[in-house]
Parts: C-alpha cells; structure tokens; sequence
C-alpha cells in the first residue's frame, strides 16, 4: 500500500509542480523527509518572501506554484504577500503543517486552530482533510481550485502524522490520471449583442487590465485597438501590463480616483473594460462613476469583479475566447487614429542624486528588449510607466493589493520561471525592508536579478499622501540611515552605489552582463509624486 507521501508527490510530479517555496518547521519534516531528486526545494528566511517568490514564479509561469508552510505562525507571516497573490489572481497552492491529530484538540505547541479558517478571506479554498487517507485528494482538489478560472490561492493544514498513513492504490492511480478543465465560451447572442453595442458607439475607449497580460491575451487587445482605431488606457493600479506602451493607441495608466477616470472619460460614450475590475481606486476624489450619456461594457473571468462593479454591464467568461469572438465581429472604424504620446524631456538631477526619471531613461536605453521589470517604487509609477517601454507580454509585476514587500521576492520568483529573459527589480528603499532577506535567497540559488535600489530617504509615496490628507506633521514617514550596498553584503548578493548617471549606466550595463549572480545597485533618489 502506498503512502500518504508516496502519493502526494506522484499527483505533484504529474502535475508539474516540482518546485516546493518554503521555510520548514518542525510540522513540516515529515512531508520533507525523502525529498525526490527531481524536486527543487527554494528556501526563503520569512514566510512573506516565501509567498512573494512564488507569486512571482506562478504568475510568470502562468502555472500553480506550491508553497510549504509552518503551522499557524508561518501561516500568519505570509498573510501581507497572500493579499497581493489574491489580488492578483495568483495560483497559489498553499500547505501548512499541522501538529499530529491527537495533539490538536488540547491546543499543543504548534496546533493552528480551526486552520482552515486562517487564511481566510484571502484563499478560493481553506481546508484540513478530516482523516489522513483523504490528504490526496484534498491536495489534488487544492491545486485544481487554484488553476481554474478565476485562478487564486488555496490552503490546505496537513496534520504531520498522516503523511505515514496508507491509501488505496486505485485512489493514487484516480488522482493521477484525471484532468479537470474549462470549457466555458460565450455564446453568438452574448457576442452579437456586445460587438453591436461596440460598433454604434461613436466615441469608445478601451481600458486593459491585468488578466489580460496573465491570460496571454496581448495581441488581442493590439488587434481591438487597431480594427476600431481606440485609445487603449490601463486600468488604474496596474499589476501588469496588458498593451504595448509604444504603440499609438496607448494612453498611459488611469488615475485610481472616482473623479479622476469620470473626467478622463467626460467625451467617451462607451468604454470597454476587459480583464480588469471596474475600477481599482485607491485615492478618495468622490464623484460620479461614469459621465452622463456614456456606457460601460465589462468583460471579465472574475464573477465577483462582476458582481461588485458600481456601474455598467458585465459578461463573466474567459476572456481570451471573448476577445476572439469579439473581433470576428467589429467593423473596421474611419475614425481618426489617437495621436501618439509625446516622450517626456530630461530632468535635471541634484548633487548626487539622480532624478528617477534619468534613472528609467537610462534602464530604457540600455536594457534587453524582453527585459522584465518587477516594480515596488510606488512615488515613481507615472514616471516608470512614461519612460520605459514595454513590448512583450509578461514584462512588468507590481503588487496587486499595493502590500509592501512584493518586489524583491517577486523579481526572484519571476527569474526562475523566466530564465531566459533578464529580470530587473526596481524597488524603494521602504518597499526593500519589508522582504530584504530575500537577496539571500537569490545569492544563494545564484538567481541573476539586477535589483536597483531607489532610495529617497523616505516613504514617497506615503510624503506625498501626507500632503494630500493634510498630515504632513505625521511621524514615520521618514527612512535615514540606510545602506543597502552594506546589507547585500551580508546576504552574499555584489552591489555597488550609483550617485552619478555615467556611474550608474556603467554599473548597469556590467549587472546585465552578468548572467550567473544577482547585483544590487543603490541609487540615491529625489523625491517626486507618484
């Protein structure tokens, strides 16, 4: 009779997932013990930088990433990166260990009481199976949850003494063989309603979100755009990028502000919204939602984007399948093209300090053409996104739920599904502390991300709400002291600071150039507005 363990691993390996993030605990040993050969087992030092780096992984892969945790602490300490892989629709397959069931009930040292209730609500699905024979399938149910439509996290507590525990070998060979898929697609009337709608408009506006970045759907949005000839704008708080930023028809990245997408959008009678919420904000400027006169189309996977959307009307299916019935159907429009975005000029900078915005004209210039860019440098969003250019699918990350703590972890993760690409993480020195260990773990399984350190001295981002809400006396906000070059030491990662543009053009180049360790380079910033 095979075991627990025999048979869990046997579902991963024919599932793909062969890569295990984790810090292990005592609980978790049991199911570490007899590691496969053919399994990589990425050690992160916090429990955050363990989620980031498999949120990164999983949404550059495109495929579930399985992540091990220790008990109800190690649980808690990944819950800041669990809300950005929530929002980010992350197929995270999440296990805890649990103490042995008999200890449970008298509440032991290291017993997550009611664990499935933990994670919540930041998990599809939350579960401890109710005996050991069923960890199996309770695993594969976990892992197929994550991976369909709307992919997320899912949780799973496994008491560490069933992993010894005998099944049924016809149960392992069920698990194994099945295959669970969707098969869901729009019907002709759905379609023909929409495409209808679309072609009548007289003035619409396309706004792209991250699913379709994640469902690989880019060339899509390009063919939309150019059939009807559209202004094609990012959905506010972008975590990907889902439309060229060279093209013509690019707009830029929408304000996350009631007001101020109701007064971008004043002269448009319809806008189409596909795979994105309607809308992420963020700053409070109340006003109407939707000018008067216009419309609002929702094309989304997400039921509950659906559902929670303050306007328009919205059509739940896969969105990829959606966009191709869509374009069998629209008319080529003779409306005059958007006219294209002008590049922003140079900016000075101050002694030594470099402006952010010389820092990205740099990293634009020098930088492979597939370069993917992991962000969590909040104060510059709008500078990053009108200075860099971005052509390829699955080329920029941000933190979905604006969680601090994404970006290193993220930038090692998105390497390791993505070896073939060069992967730069540019990251603010608040956003760096919160998930600084993660450098060792990119020295030590030598993962050649180039981290670029922005580092104003402060929370900018937070400087500049401070003026907003009129908080400026706030304590807090600022972040003196920090020397980065001497903590990537420490972690084994090569840095070097950069307080001059010829530096740090030099310093990046050699970091691109070296293919086989991770460079940190500390940049001393000013201050700007997000």
């Amino acid at each position: 009779m095979p075991s627990v363990h025999t048979c869990v691993y046997d579902f991963l390996r024919a599932q793909g997932l062969t890569t295990v993030f984790g810090n292990p605990g005592s609980n978790e040993l049991p199911f570490l013990k007899n590691f496969p050969a053919d399994f990589r087992y990425v050690l992160g030092l916090h429990e955050g930088v363990v989620v980031g780096m498999a949120d990164g992984f999983a949404q550059a892969c495109g495929a579930p990433a399985l992540v091990n945790l220790h008990a109800a602490a190690g649980s808690g300490n990944a819950m800041g990166a669990l809300t950005n892989a929530w929002y980010a629709h992350s197929p995270l397959v999440l296990t805890a260990g649990q103490q042995a069931r008999e200890m449970v009930g008298v509440e032991s040292m290291l017993a997550n009481v009611d664990a499935a209730q933990l994670p919540r609500p930041l998990v599809k699905w939350s579960y401890e199976p109710a005996c050991a024979s069923d960890v199996p399938r309770a695993l594969a149910q976990a892992v197929h949850s994550a991976r369909l439509a709307p992919s997320g996290p899912t949780y799973l507590s496994i008491p560490h003494d069933d992993w010894a525990a005998e099944v049924s070998p016809r149960t392992a060979e069920l698990l194994q063989s099945r295959t669970v898929a969707t098969a869901g697609r729009p019907d002709d009337e759905q379609v023909d309603a929409l495409a209808q709608r679309i072609n009548a408009a007289a003035n619409p506006v396309l706004v792209l979100g991250p699913a379709v970045d994640a469902c690989g759907a880019n060339e899509r949005a390009v063919a939309i755009a150019d059939r009807l000839r559209l202004p094609a704008w990012i959905a506010p708080s972008a975590s990907r990028c889902p439309f060229p930023t060279n093209h013509r028809s690019f707009r830029g990245v929408l304000p996350a502000a009631i007001k101020g997408i109701a007064e971008l959008f004043s002269d448009h009678d319809l806008v189409i919204v596909i795979g994105a919420p309607v809308f992420r904000y963020h700053q409070y400027a109340p006003g109407e939602y939707l000018a008067d006169g216009a419309q609002l189309i929702h094309i989304t996977a997400d039921p509950n984007e659906a559902a929670r959307a303050p306007m328009g009307d919205a059509t739940v299916g896969d969105i990829s399948a959606v966009m191709d019935a869509l374009l069998a159907r629209l008319a080529p429009a003779t409306r005059d093209w958007p006219e294209p975005l002008p590049r922003p000029g140079g900016v000075a900078d101050e002694a030594d300090r470099l402006a952010p915005e010389n820092v990205f004209d740099a990293i634009d210039a020098l930088s492979p053409e597939d370069a993917i860019y992991v962000k969590e440098s909040t104060s510059t969003v709008t500078a990053f996104w009108q200075r860099v250019t971005l052509r390829h699918p699955d080329s920029y990350f941000f933190p979905a739920a604006g969680g601090l703590g994404f970006g290193l972890p993220a930038a090692v993760g998105v390497q390791m599904a993505q070896p073939q690409r060069r992967v730069v993480a540019l990251i603010g020195e608040g956003s760096a502390n919160y998930a600084i260990t993660a450098l060792w773990s990119a020295a030590h399984y030598e993962i050649p991300v180039v981290f670029v350190i922005l580092k104003n001295d402060t929370y900018g981002a937070l400087r500049w709400f401070s003026r907003l809400l009129d908080a400026e006396d706030a304590p807090g906000i600022d972040l003196p002291g920090l020397d980065f070059c001497s903590i990537a030491a420490g972690y084994g990662v090569q840095s070097e600071r950069a307080t001059d543009g010829e530096t740090f053009r030099r310093v990046y180049a050699e970091a691109l150039a070296r293919t086989d360790r991770p460079t940190l380079i500390e940049v001393p910033t000013t201050t700007i507005e997000p």
